[in-house]
């Protein structure tokens, strides 16, 4: 009895170990497909990469969002970079590019949208490249491909 025991917890630590793997592999492998895409071209301007891990959200939610001149980030099916967040608002908040800089401003949400950790108040603040957005229970890197690309 004790050595089937033995086997049985044998299998299950073996089975953990495999499922650690993947999830190792899989994250490498959505880090090189953001990479690939961006460096492909397949990014405009600018993009947005989830700092969050997607498993410990209960919604669905991309690995990487691209911004161009205007993208408004919200719960509402017409919204640029729709996300069904219940934290979110229907038009939350709003990333756009003026004279070639990209601005984030607050549309008034209900839950607030934080640059840097601080919420943000009714006037754009310039983004700069490896400011983190929160917006609901989503954390988002903003990412400016370099000028060498």
């Amino acid at each position: 009895m004790q050595e089937i025991i033995s086997k049985i917890l044998t299998y299950i630590f073996v089975i953990i170990i495999y499922l650690f793997i993947y999830v190792i592999i899989r994250m490498i492998f959505l880090d090189i497909h953001t990479m690939y895409r961006k460096k492909s071209g397949g990014f405009a301007d600018a993009y947005l990469k989830l700092i969050n891990l997607r498993q410990d959200l209960d919604f669905p939610v991309d690995e990487s969002y691209e911004v161009s001149d205007n993208e408004v980030i919200g719960r509402g099916k017409k919204c640029d970079i729709s996300i069904a967040d219940r934290y979110l608002s229907t038009k939350h908040s709003r990333i756009f590019k003026s004279s070639g800089k990209f601005y984030l401003e607050d549309l008034e949400s209900t839950n607030g949208t934080y640059l840097n950790g601080e919420e943000l108040t009714d006037k754009a603040v310039e983004l700069l490249d490896g400011d983190k957005i929160t917006v609901g229970r989503i954390n988002f890197l903003f990412v400016l491909p370099s000028k060498g690309e």
